[in-house]
């Protein structure tokens, strides 16, 4: 501004007034002229681009454009309102110089048949370095000004080389550009599973993301062959109704609330978003359908989710003051009686241990391994399991022993 101000007031009141009028007729000429948005490119990029000398066009008219990558052909989509570029990210600028003529269409028509064989270049050039990559597509620009090789790799790949041999067999620009599957099928894909063109070579210009939960919030079916696009991932149409399933879902009570109807107390047990409806159980253990609206109230809002419902415990009965101090008796009792009762528990069990070892000595050892008594069961379950380690561990030990000569 400083510097606007100290013209004004060292030039003559002549220039000023030119310069007056030359930045007043530029913007209006910035205001008079439109601007369009164009889709160029084999990546179907979208652009603002403006007119030369207020020429206006028509939706679909086919036109030569200079964008950041230099001459391209485009098609003209819509006149660029202030509500078109707002759903723009990032647009690429430049400026339409004129209709495509009938030469520019025979350049065009004779690029393409060329692209055949550069490919077919590229790919030659890349078996002889061996390069870890796949190509996919090739652009040449309208222009010539570069020539744009789209490939597939999983590794970063050092391509300097082949960068240098193409350049100087095309005696042109090389781009080399790294893309995923999506874009693989944008390039390369004709028709989807529903009979029409895929959508990210018709109108989508960027990939939205898309989740399983999409998927399974519009009861759709989730086996991946059903639900995958040409690219193997999931399809982009599944975004589309999202955000109406998720707003008409939250006028819903979730699965697992407590809900009163007409029928009385129920609990909610699934959703059908798009037609508002509710599969419900009342209290009687009856199923039934029901609209949104005959809900009449929510007594207790569900996470969401359906929870098995776990068998429910009887509830304790809560003890007496009369049980109590009956309990407290019988407590007094037993701790009285609880000495005397072990040194008759420790005579009874000496007496058992001296019989039956006296019955244990004058048995052979092939009727303890046929019949084992009583007693002898009650020893090994009493027993730790590692007392019979010992034994296995004498017996391999012995059959690991050398023969003595």
């Amino acid at each position: 501004m400083a510097v606007w101000r100290w013209m004004f007031d060292v030039l003559p009141a002549r220039y000023t007034d030119a310069i007056d009028g030359a930045l007043t007729a530029f913007w209006i000429c910035d205001l008079i002229m439109p601007k369009y948005i164009v889709r160029y490119g084999s990546m179907r990029a979208l652009g603002v681009l403006s007119t030369r000398g207020g020429d206006r066009f028509t939706r679909g008219a086919r036109v030569i454009a200079r964008t950041n990558r230099g001459l391209e052909s485009g098609e003209v989509l819509i006149e660029a309102n202030e509500r078109a570029v707002a759903r723009l990210k990032d647009p690429a600028h430049g400026q339409i110089l004129r209709s495509m003529t009938t030469e520019d269409d025979n350049e065009l028509s004779h690029i393409e048949a060329n692209l055949s064989a550069e490919f077919e270049t590229c790919q030659r050039y890349v078996k002889q370095l061996k390069l870890q990559m796949e190509l996919v597509d090739i652009e040449h620009v309208f222009g010539g000004e570069r020539i744009v090789i789209y490939y597939v790799a999983e590794k970063r790949v050092d391509f300097r080389d082949l960068v240098r041999q193409l350049a100087s067999e095309f005696q042109t620009r090389i781009e080399m550009r790294q893309i995923g599957v999506r874009d693989e099928a944008k390039l390369m894909a004709d028709y989807g599973d529903c009979g029409k063109p895929v959508c990210c070579n018709t109108h989508l210009s960027t990939m939205p993301p898309v989740s399983m939960r999409m998927a399974k919030l519009q009861k759709a079916t989730l086996d991946p062959t059903k639900i995958s696009g040409r690219c193997g991932r999931l399809k982009c149409c599944l975004r589309y109704e999202f955000d109406t399933y998720e707003q008409l879902q939250k006028d819903l009570p979730p699965i697992g609330s407590d809900i009163v109807t007409e029928h009385g107390e129920s609990r909610v047990l699934g959703h059908a978003v798009l037609t508002r409806q509710l599969t419900i159980q009342t209290e009687d253990r009856r199923r039934m359908v029901i609209e949104a609206n005959e809900v009449l109230s929510v007594t207790r809002r569900g996470l969401g989710k359906r929870s098995r419902r776990s068998k429910a415990k009887p509830a304790e009965k809560e003890p007496t003051v009369e049980a109590v101090k009956n309990g407290g008796e019988q407590q007094s009792e037993t701790g009285a009686n609880h000495s005397g009762a072990n040194h008759s528990i420790k005579d009874q069990s000496s007496s058992d241990s001296e019989q039956s070892g006296v019955e244990s000595s004058g048995e052979s050892k092939s009727e303890k391994h046929a019949e084992p008594s009583q007693s002898g069961q009650q020893g090994s379950q009493a027993t730790k399991p590692d007392d019979a380690k010992p034994q296995k561990s004498r017996r391999r030990s012995r059959s690991r022993k050398p023969k003595q000569p």
